[in-house]
């Protein structure tokens, strides 16, 4: 009998021991249960933190933060015999969607009873300020602030851009990204992602077996504050953005103005387009969006960037280039206009009239008869039956003048234009048989199959300003963050593969096109602007308004492209614009004697007129 009075107090000993060594495992070593341990004790709580502000060259605020309310609720916390009709009458909603917002499946794991999960989200600031003076009657309801993007000026949407809800392939394919984070879509917002989104910081709190909070978790130890975005200064000018997006209105088409010295974007506008705060994130948005995006004038499509037009005339003074340089004009080469081009039982027309011009004079009357010439022979190069080898190496310089593929400029959407190569007119005319210079002629004035962007107008005004060279466009001059350099893309120039000595016959020919010629209506007092006028033929409608220059004539401060879907000769619209935001930005305000000009220009309706 003592024997087995021993034994059992053996096996009671033992079973002891067993259950003091499961439990200090546990507890010392096992990490599996004191995480468990932890979330049913501890919340973590995600800081979010500022984005990165926006501001132009001249440090005027464009994009700042603005708050943004979220609803959270706790259902053990929630009081049955609360008034819920007074919830649903500040919050403006009925009963069945108090309902449907708070009776989750608690079965599932993305809902705990004693962790807060949304009831309503973006909360109208006034209805959110009538809230947080009675939320105590709620208990197991609190508010959460977020920042969403708000906008100074109702300029420049296109540039700018805009940020949205992160979905679930962003949250899969980028790192750090989770459920209701904002990211940049498009513009400046979407480039510069990675410096304007800042780091998020963490909070732990302890919370008791009803969710509610009891207190910091060791102390705070294990918090993070969040770390701000970088602010970013951009090259706009917004004042002159404004003017620019003024002069467009009622019109269809696009400005950019460059800083020529430099590649900075001091203009990028695209007409039609928007008020940015109305993208901004609200309840309001989603119906905003699918009203712009259905509009058939298109708002949201960036015709200083993805509009590919046949650029006219202002195309003439690169072929010039081109023939100057490759030899196969002089500047003393004159060529006969009898007032069109023929050729056997075929003939192009000129509106320049009858006359004998040099590249100069065929500039200043835009010529057409003199550039047919010109870029037949430099077709021609290698024999009249193998124009590819001229061709090819026409389009070697056309490309070194930053056509036929992007700029590459920092926000997304740039197309590249066309420009077309032997390849493309072998598989044209495949089942038609051999071509030759006299099929493309065209090509010569800007018309055919040539196209480009009004970016890549405007850097063709830059590079003939700057004599040869270029800076990719840009629209960022500067972080707020001085350690962060600007892209070595954006500060290494490119130069073309001209002679310096063939531009002054060029920009002579600009000049005297502005002072005496078919540009005109863009001549400033004091200031020598050297422009060229095209009129962009559209086969579907009404031609359209072209018009380039760079101001002043030495050392321009500002290179501009305008281009006027519709508008008709160069001359009537593109001109005029560009002309008066040059004035703007040089002098700071527009001559009085030239008033009526800038009030036509503002007035006018070209869609009215459609």
């Amino acid at each position: 009998m003592e024997e087995r009075s021993y034994i059992i107090r053996g096996l009671i000993i033992a079973a002891g021991a067993i259950m003091l060594l499961r439990v200090g495992y546990m507890q010392l070593l096992d990490k599996s249960y004191r995480i468990k341990a932890d979330a049913a004790t501890i919340e973590k709580q995600v800081i979010q933190p500022s984005r990165g502000l926006i501001y132009d060259r001249n440090k005027e605020l464009l994009v700042y933060n603005q708050p943004i309310y979220d609803l959270y609720v706790t259902a053990n916390l929630v009081d049955p015999a609360m008034d819920t009709a007074k919830l649903c009458r500040i919050l403006n909603i009925d009963r069945e969607t108090f309902l449907k917002n708070i009776q989750k499946d608690f079965k599932d794991v993305r809902f705990s009873r004693s962790v807060p999960f949304l009831f309503m989200d973006k909360i109208d600031p006034v209805i959110y300020a009538q809230l947080q003076e009675v939320l105590h009657e709620f208990p197991g309801f609190s508010s959460k602030v977020r920042s969403v993007r708000g906008y100074t000026f109702p300029y420049a949407a296109h540039a700018l851009g805009y940020i949205s809800e992160v979905d679930q392939q962003i949250i899969d394919n980028r790192k750090g990204y989770e459920r209701r984070d904002y990211y940049g879509v498009s513009g400046i917002e979407a480039t510069y992602e990675n410096y304007l989104r800042g780091e998020k910081g963490m909070e732990f709190q302890l919370k008791d077996n009803f969710g509610r909070k009891v207190g910091s978790y060791e102390g705070g130890e294990r918090d993070a504050s969040a770390t701000s975005g970088i602010d970013l200064v951009t090259s706009l000018d917004i004042d002159l953005q404004g003017y620019a997006e003024q002069l467009l209105q009622g019109k269809i088409g696009g400005v950019v103005a460059l800083e020529p010295a430099t590649g900075e974007v001091l203009v990028l506008a695209s007409s039609p387009s928007y008020h940015p705060q109305s993208l901004s994130v609200s309840a309001n948005r989603q119906k905003t969006f699918s009203s712009l995006q259905a509009d058939s004038l298109k708002p949201f499509f960036n015709r200083a960037l993805q509009a590919k037009y046949p650029p006219g005339s202002i195309f003439k003074p690169v072929l010039a280039l081109i023939a100057l340089q490759e030899g196969v004009i002089t500047v003393d080469r004159y060529i006969t206009c009898t007032g069109g081009y023929v050729y056997k039982s075929f003939r192009w027309g000129c509106h320049a009239g009858p006359g004998v011009r040099n590249v100069v004079r065929a500039i200043q009357e835009s010529c057409n008869t003199y550039f047919y010439t010109v870029y037949q022979d430099l077709v021609n190069e290698g024999g009249f039956e193998h124009p590819e080898i001229g061709l090819n190496r026409s389009v070697d310089y056309f490309e070194q003048f930053g056509l036929g593929h992007v700029l590459e400029i920092d926000i997304p959407q740039e197309q590249s234009g066309f420009i077309p190569n032997s390849d493309y007119y072998d598989d044209l005319y495949e089942d038609k048989g051999d071509w030759r210079s006299t099929y493309i002629l065209s090509n010569a004035i800007g018309q055919g199959e040539i196209e480009l962007t009004t970016l890549q107008m405007a850097n063709l005004a830059a590079i003939i300003g700057n004599r040869g060279f270029y800076y990719k466009p840009h629209l960022v001059k500067a972080f707020s963050d001085e350690s962060i350099p600007l892209p070595t893309q954006y500060r290494t120039p490119k130069r073309v593969k001209i002679d310096d000595k063939y531009f002054d016959p060029v920009i002579e020919g600009m000049a005297k096109s502005v002072s005496m010629g078919t540009s005109r209506a863009a001549q400033l007092r004091d200031i020598e602007v050297c422009g060229k006028t095209g009129t962009s033929e559209n086969p579907h409608g009404k031609d359209h308004s072209v018009f380039y220059a760079f101001a002043p004539r030495e050392n321009p401060k500002i290179a501009v492209a305008v281009f006027i879907e519709n508008g008709g000769w160069g001359g009537s619209y593109a001109a005029p614009i560009a002309s008066l935001i040059i004035e703007k930005y040089l002098t700071g305000e527009i001559d009085r004697s030239r008033l009526w000009l800038e009030e036509r220009m503002l007035e006018v309706n070209l869609l009215a007129a459609q």
